[in-house]
C-alpha cells in the first residue's frame, strides 16, 4: 500500500499470521524495500 504524506511517499507492507490472530506491519521510504520484505515473506 502506498501512503502519501506532504514531504514523501511511505510503503506500508502488512502480513497476518492467522494462528496467532495478529498481524506484522512495516513501513519503507523505497518501493524496493517494501518489495523485498514482501518477496521474504511470501518465500
Amino acid at each position: 500500500m502506498e501512503l502519501e504524506s506532504k514531504a514523501k511517499i511511505r510503503f506500508k507492507v502488512t502480513r497476518r499470521i492467522p494462528a496467532l490472530s495478529v498481524s506484522e506491519t512495516k513501513m519503507f521510504d523505497s518501493r524496493a524495500k517494501a518489495m523485498k520484505q514482501l518477496d521474504e515473506w511470501l518465500h
